[in-house]
């Protein structure tokens, strides 16, 4: 069974860095889209960026030009590096797996336990 473990977040004030990482296991990593979505309180869980398996990236308008995705197949982990952070960023990001090429929400298998980022102002 796949799992996945974030880490990473934490609390940080505005206009500061965090890099996430999310580790994967039982699953052939380099075949897995992957992809990281926040969750805000009381609202359900957006995409936030995702790179193919081929290594393509997308990310949503509001991250655009300050998060990066990444990844290292060779140590089957996703990274999201988050610069210049705001206060509306403060959310629990989660990492997920697709099985598939490109990130497809039908296709997502595996969800991480999820880690809180807190960016305060």
């Amino acid at each position: 069974q796949a799992q996945l473990v974030e880490s990473g977040g934490g609390l940080v004030q505005a206009g500061g860095s965090l890099r996430l990482s999310c580790a994967a296991s039982g699953l052939t990593f380099g075949l897995y889209a992957m992809g990281w979505f926040r969750q805000f309180p009381g609202k359900d869980r957006g995409l936030v960026a995702d790179i193919t398996s081929g290594g393509s990236t997308y990310y949503a308008d509001s991250v655009k030009g300050r998060f990066t995705i990444s990844r290292d197949n060779a140590k089957n982990t996703v990274y999201l590096q988050m610069n210049s952070l705001k206060p509306e960023d403060t959310a629990v990001y989660y990492c997920a797996a697709a099985g598939g090429a490109t990130m497809t929400i039908d296709l997502i298998g595996s969800w991480g336990q999820g880690t809180q980022v807190t960016v305060s102002s």
